[in-house]
């Protein structure tokens, strides 16, 4: 064979093996690829089957949950598918007999939630189609009656609004306990008969109650029983002119005159005080930081109600801060040359006026802190100026002077501005109609009516059953006036009867038998307060509306000693009463809430 032959058979057969080496590469491929596709399918086909199980068994799970719930809401209401605002309720859930919420929160509009309650409210009523377990269960339980409210306020059945709160636990033995309140001497204040000793347990649990209850009156906004707001279309609420809202009883009043005046424009309830017993508590004395080295002679509360000033025969002015607790000592001022017999704050607060059995008298400057001795008065030639009175109104100061003799004193220049008199002695003073009138009393047994802006006596009647009289006290709005005379007796008068010519007094006060030194009306009138410095304990609080003693004071367990003078506070809630013994006493009376 050539070598040219030879060449191309070699390449020829070269040529075929690559050919049959292509052809076997790409069947390779070709089945590759089959078998890769067909287990493809099958992973797809096994991934099916396991969801379509897994997916089957989640569906019994849902439903036998379904099923649970559904016996439990049945049972115990609907705890699992409450009511959501904005859908309506389904015909599955009216024919599983699932209760409505107890409470519908309203988030949006007035209009939105009355829809949707009327729309609760009609599929709530049963229908003829139902099956006959629907109409049992309806029979069995009656669904309560809802109570609509508007605003963002809640629904609510009335009767578990009406149920009252059980307690939670029972101690059966406070039945079968017996204790001695007279035993323990700080519970015989619970005591509600002088020789009651043994009590319940369930009594005394009570008591204690009542009696925290007395001592720490809570905030009303806290009751949950108190009574609620009224809500009024703002519309109707305020003027169609200003806007401004108007209390009810106030109409009268102009809007451009609201910061003009000084009424209340809330309108409050107050309730009455009741005769019989006279709730009160006794507190830590006012002077206990300093008690005075004499008798106390005058003790009157400021117009804040907060400070005490007490004066006394040991000279010295003292001011207390009163809170009932610490009454903590602010100042204490000196006078050397005058055992002080009357001190007296002007109604306004900036000024003390002291006087003693002395030509002169002081004030003190409570704004400034200065002392300024004054007198004696220019053309009299009085030896005492000890007994005094100042005008409501801050204006006039009226001394009691020899022979009769009334002086009267400016506030502002302390200058004799006018004097009156009257036929007998004069021995108390008593200002009315804001410090327009005058009322006087003294050794004639007549009481004077004078008008200071004339300064003549406009009226001139006896005190029935008076001798002489040593007290005279009118009420803050000058309707009533009490007098009091040498032999105990107290006539409590109206003053428009009195001066229309009726002598008759509305009621005679004869529990005491001594000269009666001190009367004093609460600033609502329904209290009376008298006393006399002549015997012990002799002090008596009188129920104004019904003319009737409290039976309950003076303290049964404790001693006034000698009372000498006493004061309320602006409020009503503090009495102070200062005794010969140098203290003032102090107690919280629990009718009043302000000091």
């Amino acid at each position: 064979m050539s070598l040219v032959s030879r060449t191309s058979w070699e390449q020829k057969k070269k040529f075929e093996e690559v050919a049959n080496n292509t052809t076997l590469d790409s069947i390779g491929q070709e089945l590759n690829s089959e078998d890769k596709h067909n287990s493809d399918n099958l992973k797809r086909k096994k991934r099916r089957r396991e969801h379509a199980a897994s997916s089957g068994e989640k569906d019994s799970k849902v439903e036998q949950e379904k099923e649970m719930k559904r016996l439990e809401s049945f049972l115990f209401g609907t705890i699992y598918s409450p009511l959501d605002f904005g859908k309506e309720v389904s015909e599955d859930r009216e024919e599983e007999g699932l209760a409505e919420p107890l409470f519908i929160v309203n988030k949006s509009t007035n209009n939105e939630i009355e829809s949707y309650v009327e729309e609760l409210n009609e599929e709530r009523e049963p229908l003829s189609d139902d099956g006959g377990d629907r109409e049992e269960m309806d029979s069995a339980q009656p669904a309560p009656p809802m109570k609509m409210l508007t605003g963002n306020q809640i629904v609510v059945h009335e009767e578990e609004l009406n149920k009252e709160k059980k307690p939670a636990w029972i101690d059966e033995e406070e039945n079968m306990t017996k204790v001695d309140i007279m035993k323990v001497p700080r519970l015989r204040k619970l005591r509600k008969e002088a020789g009651e000793g043994l009590i319940s347990g369930t009594d005394y649990v009570s008591r204690l109650r009542a009696q925290h209850s007395r001592l720490n009156p809570g905030t009303e906004w806290a009751h949950i029983d108190r009574k609620s707001e009224r809500v009024h279309d703002s519309d109707n609420e305020s003027d169609d002119e200003s806007g401004i809202t108007v209390a009810p009883g106030y109409e009268r009043i102009v809007s451009d005159d609201i910061l003009r005046s000084n009424d209340e424009l809330v309108v409050k309830d107050r309730v009455k005080l009741l005769p019989g017993l006279l709730e009160y508590s006794r507190l830590m004395d006012a002077n206990g930081e300093e008690p005075s080295n004499g008798p106390i002679n005058s003790i009157q509360f400021h117009r804040n109600g907060q400070l005490l000033l007490t004066a006394g025969l040991d000279r010295r002015l003292r001011f207390f801060q009163v809170d009932g607790k610490r009454n903590t000592k602010v100042q204490s001022i000196f006078i050397e040359d005058c055992p002080i017999h009357k001190a007296s704050f002007l109604p306004d607060g900036s000024q003390v006026i002291l006087s003693g059995r002395r030509k002169f008298f002081y004030s003190v400057d409570l704004v400034k802190a200065s002392v300024d001795k004054i007198g004696p008065l220019t053309g009299r030639e009085e030896k005492s100026l000890e007994v005094f009175e100042v005008s409501n109104d801050s204006s006039i100061i009226a001394f009691i002077g020899n022979e009769g003799y009334i002086l009267l004193v400016s506030t502002r220049t302390k200058e004799l501005i006018g004097t009156l008199k009257m036929n007998g002695s004069a021995r108390s003073l008593a200002f009315a109609d804001g410090g327009q009138r005058l009322l006087s009393s003294g050794g004639d047994g007549h009481v004077y009516h004078w008008d200071l802006r004339t300064r003549t006596c406009i009226h001139k009647a006896v005190d029935e059953g008076c001798l002489a009289g040593s007290s005279l006290c009118t009420s803050p709005d000058s309707s009533l006036f009490a007098a009091g005379s040498t032999s105990g007796i107290v006539n409590i008068y109206k003053e428009d009867e009195f001066l229309g010519g009726k002598r008759k007094p509305l009621k005679t006060i004869e529990s005491l038998s001594t000269q009666i030194d001190c009367l004093k009306f609460n600033p609502d009138a329904q209290i009376l307060a008298l006393c006399s410095r002549m015997k012990k304990n002799s002090l008596r609080l009188v129920h104004v509306p019904s003319f009737n003693i409290f039976s309950n004071w003076p303290p049964p367990r404790s001693s006034l000693q000698y009372p000498r003078c006493l004061d309320f506070s602006p409020g009503g809630g503090f009495m102070a009463v200062g005794n010969a013994t140098g203290k003032v006493l102090l107690y919280k009376l629990h009718h009043y809430q302000k000091a």
